[in-house]
């Protein structure tokens, strides 16, 4: 497993913008594809966006294709998300993950491909 650690949540209002980021250690973090989910209170996880290991191929939730950038960075073994235009909809506790599999084409939305989590960070949008 790989020991992930998020960061730059935090209270904006809307319209505004946020990058999280997502800093991993442990195992190859190239070699492995990745993803940010959130959860909001009362609802299930969900993913917010994900990216494959090499960079190349990304996902995007509907509700936020448009505003929010996913990316990665594998030379410093570092995943962000770049949200913009945030709307009070988008508050939730923010999750990087890593998934199981080495090197598998494409990205996936299903929690159970993930086997390492983040701690979670808040995001907050004020209307």
């Amino acid at each position: 497993q790989v020991q992930l650690v998020e960061s730059g949540g935090g209270l904006v209002q809307a319209g505004g913008s946020l990058r999280l980021s997502c800093a991993a250690s442990g195992r190859t973090f190239g070699s492995y594809g990745m993803g940010w989910f959130r959860q909001a209170p009362g609802k299930e996880r969900e993913l917010v966006a994900a990216i494959n290991w090499s960079g190349d191929i990304t996902t995007y939730a509907d509700p936020v294709k448009g505003r929010f950038t996913i990316s990665r960075d594998n030379a410093k073994n570092t995943m962000y998300l770049q949200m913009n235009s945030l709307k009070p909809e988008d508050t939730a506790v923010y999750y990087c993950a890593s998934r199981r599999q080495f090197r598998t084409y494409g990205t996936s939305s299903y929690t159970g491909d993930y086997d390492s989590w983040g701690q979670g960070t808040q995001v907050t949008v004020s209307s």
